[in-house]
């Protein structure tokens, strides 16, 4: 089964955690009062839900990073910083989410509602109140608030067309679609032809939006499986609303009705079903001398016709002057408000199969500590864990840099830089900060 990928790249920050509060107890007629700094709130985490009243992945082509809002910091009198807000994403239903710094796919979002977090919010720091012991009444100790996570994320959408375009080889169908069209996705090759189907998104004004596809031309056979066969046939069965386009530009009246009837009889032979699809007849290349005398044939003739169930809406227009162009895809979209998908349940059972599938197994091997020199012989420290002390410490008060060197010594970290071959005196950095290694 064939379908269109349409992909995205967005950057997703979460909030910081607020800091926590250095605060004391300064309340009359209350000697030497104790630590009363409150904790900083949580950051906001940026999710992403499936609403299944979207079909593409359009608007993230204008909005790329979001950012969620940071923790509130603690206040005094032991009083919590007010958590922020997270930010909720709406997405497709069948999109898939990899992480690009490690290629793993994060999650599949297949079902209507489903949440998936990702980018943690940070968590907040704790205030003194915490750090009170008997040995130290008083500390002048409070964590800054934990970093939010920040990634580089693909989104992936496995589509189907919501609309397609069918008639015979030349008729307009390319020029219609790259008129209409905002964006061209990535196209997944179809394997039995050359010809491929482009695929492109068609937003309107007022916010709507869908796919629509270019079938590659109908040939006579093709329910048989000659020509371009059966799979391209299959992806129709899927489309909700068919626009057939019918060059009215021929030098023979009667061409346009023959070949509407043949690509419908095509349609039958595969599908019945298929014809009681909404099905607006597009007459295109109206700016050409014979379209009007052949659109007023080719009415008449179809009016004539009596193995028609109902007289289809013709919309006359020309791709290249754009006349009617906008009309026509606000009837479209109009449609495919009140046609209901086909067969989505198995289609959602085959997305998620294949997502299933597709994920590699997650694997975690990120260290506590990094260890590297500079050139000019400065001894630097990262790795994830370590770097989220780091910025969770308040360098402003002597108690919380002592406590950051006893969270190093017990991570291994002083070890690690004696079996390197440090000295006393070496300079080490963490990020900006730098400091002398004293045995």
């Amino acid at each position: 089964m064939n379908m269109f990928v349409d992909q995205i790249k967005i950057e997703v920050h979460a909030g910081k955690g607020g800091d926590g509060m250095v605060a004391f107890r300064r309340e009359k007629y209350v000697p030497n009062g104790g630590p009363a700094g409150g904790d900083g709130g949580r950051g906001g985490s940026i999710i992403l839900k499936v609403d299944e009243g979207l079909r593409t992945l359009m608007d993230f082509r204008y909005h790329r990073i979001f950012k969620a809002k940071n923790g509130g910091n603690g206040m005094s009198k032991q009083m919590t910083g007010p958590s922020a807000e997270d930010t909720i994403i709406a997405v497709p239903q069948g999109t898939t989410v990899r992480d690009l710094d490690t290629g793993e796919i994060v999650g599949d979002l297949v079902e209507q509602g489903q949440e998936l977090v990702v980018a943690k919010g940070g968590r907040g720091g704790r205030g003194n109140i915490h750090f009170a012991s008997a040995k130290n009444p008083a500390p002048e100790i409070a964590e800054n608030g934990e970093p939010g996570e920040d990634h580089y994320l693909e989104l992936e959408l496995k589509m189907l067309a919501d609309v397609g375009l069918i008639g015979f080889p030349s008729v307009g169908k390319s020029t219609l679609l790259s008129v209409v069209t905002g964006a061209k996705p990535k196209i997944a090759a179809y394997e039995f032809t050359t010809l491929t189907p482009n695929l492109g998104m068609v937003m309107l004004p007022d916010g709507r939006d869908f796919a629509m596809a270019d079938m590659p031309g109908l040939i006579e056979g093709a329910s048989k499986g000659v020509g371009l066969g059966l799979k391209f046939l299959r992806h129709i069965e899927r489309t909700r609303v068919l626009l057939h386009l019918v060059d009215m530009s021929s030098e023979d009246p009667h061409q346009a009705i023959e070949r509407y009837r043949q690509i419908n009889k095509e349609l039958a032979n595969y599908d019945p079903e298929l014809l009681k699809r909404p099905q607006i007849v597009v007459a295109t290349k109206m700016d050409l001398p014979n379209s009007d005398d052949n659109l007023a044939t080719f009415k008449a003739d179809l009016a004539t016709d009596k193995t028609l169930e109902s007289q289809p809406e013709i919309f006359p227009i020309s791709a290249v002057t754009h006349q009617g162009v906008q009309q026509l895809m606000q009837l479209t979209a109009d449609l495919l408000d009140k046609t209901p998908s086909f067969d989505s349940e198995s289609h959602d059972k085959e997305l998620t199969a294949e997502y299933r599938a597709a994920a590699p197994e997650k694997t975690d091997s990120t260290a506590d500590f990094t260890i590297t020199k500079d050139e000019d012989g400065t001894w630097v420290l990262g790795g994830e864990k370590l770097i989220r002390l780091f910025k969770m410490t308040d360098l402003t008060h002597e108690e919380s840099q002592l406590r950051f060197a006893r969270q190093l010594r017990h991570m291994g970290v002083d070890d690690a830089l004696r079996a390197k071959g440090v000295q006393d005196g070496d300079l080490v950095r963490i990020e900006k900060f730098v400091f002398e290694f004293i045995q």
